[in-house]
């Protein structure tokens, strides 16, 4: 395997799904292979400072991400000539970049420069976001055909890249995120959270965006509360959408059954997932914003806790749908509602679900995938050296 400087701006110990995703692959990996280049954060000394693996922290957040406007290019700017200094020094062979935006970019100046190759991982929203704009979806479109190895969090992902970005599928791997099935179990009961004896919990954990569908579950809530009148849903996360939302659950009348929790450590998110009567990620298309994957579904499932996904992006690929847990049209609260409602109504089926999800959750155990990974590096840089 090549030495490898995987770049990210998201990283612990900032929270984040594709941070913690990095994270937990590529520190399993040979500590003389892999080294880190990472966004700055309070608390990163002390993060730092407990690992094996060698962290360099870099300026990596910016207002601007394009290349037309003077800040952007600064910071891209400066950006290239930490890399070109830290490359060299530590004897990186290869960059894996955590997304096109803005890292990606920062390799393909790079790689300009020195010739060292790049691989970037895609997540499906950040390419399809990028795409309203003229600017960056040409800064990305040069990202995608100057990488390696394009790298897709779902098969929904590797798709969006074929059909609305031209990249061959011979330069395409699907490497799923995962999940910590030892941490998030349904074993090893946590306290349950206060507040929540005898109700019915629904739990969604995520950012506090529109794609993930928080209004609609909140506008279910008036429907489904005649049918299940202890119904009370929990919203793990923090954003910009959370004023909006509090303002919707007063203005539905459901403001005391709807309960915000900002982001928590994971001992309190696991009591969170343990003690839900089902996990609800409600996710939907807004625009070109779509859910490229969902780590939080394998979380719950992990928990033995059945779940509900929107029919968007690539949810799908974390459960086995009427199996661990049911696909739902999100984009309005009525078939949201009947759907909850049906779940709720069905405690054994609901029970079955969170059996079944224990062992799919199994599949993507965080261990597994990083030997996957191994694999999967080390056979690129064997083609490498054949081809050279």
């Amino acid at each position: 395997m090549r030495k490898i400087l995987l770049l990210s701006e998201i990283f612990p110990p900032q929270h984040g799904g594709s941070g913690r995703w990095f994270w937990e692959i590529y520190s399993r990996l040979p500590a003389n292979r892999v080294e880190f280049g990472a966004g700055h954060y309070p608390g990163a000394s002390e993060f730092d400072r407990s690992q094996t693996h060698r962290i360099h922290r870099l300026p990596l957040s910016s207002p601007s991400w394009g290349l037309r406007s003077l800040v952007g290019l600064r910071f891209y700017l400066n950006n290239l000539w930490r890399l070109i200094r830290l490359t060299r020094r530590i004897g990186v062979e290869e960059i894996h970049c955590g997304r096109c935006l803005p890292e990606g970019v920062i390799a393909w100046l790079l790689k300009n420069i020195t010739g060292r190759p790049y691989s970037c991982y895609v997540h499906g929203e950040d390419v399809e976001t990028a795409a309203t704009s003229r600017e960056l979806s040409w800064m990305v479109q040069r990202v995608l055909n100057n990488s390696e190895r394009l790298i897709c969090n779902s098969h929904n992902s590797a798709a969006l890249l074929r059909e609305n970005w031209g990249v061959d599928a011979d330069r395409i791997a699907v490497m799923h995120p995962g999940v910590d099935v030892d941490r998030f179990s349904s074993t090893q009961i946590r306290p349950q959270p206060p507040g929540w004896a005898g109700k019915n919990v629904i739990l969604t954990v995520g950012r506090l965006q529109k794609r993930k569908g928080h209004d609609m579950l909140i506008s279910a809530l008036p429907e489904l509360s005649h049918s299940h009148p202890d119904v009370h849903y929990c919203i793990v996360g923090d954003g910009k959408e959370k004023a909006e939302l509090a303002r919707l659950a007063q203005d539905l009348g459901v403001a005391e059954r709807v309960e915000f929790r900002d982001a928590i450590d994971d001992e309190t998110m696991i009591a969170c997932y343990q003690h839900c009567a089902l996990f609800a990620l409600p996710n939907r298309t807004v625009g070109r914003d779509i859910e490229g994957f969902g780590i939080v579904l394998l979380e719950a499932q992990a928990c033995g806790k059945a779940v509900l996904a929107g029919d968007s992006g690539g949810t799908r690929e974390t459960m086995v749908p009427d199996e661990t847990g049911v696909i739902v049209d999100c984009t309005a609260p009525e078939p949201l509602a009947a759907a909850l409602s049906r779940l709720l109504a069905d405690p054994e089926r609901l029970a079955r679900m969170g059996e079944a999800g224990v062992s799919q959750a199994l599949r993507f155990h965080w261990p597994n995938l990083a030997r996957d990974a191994e694999r999967l590096f080390s056979k690129s840089a064997e083609v490498k050296q054949s081809s050279d």
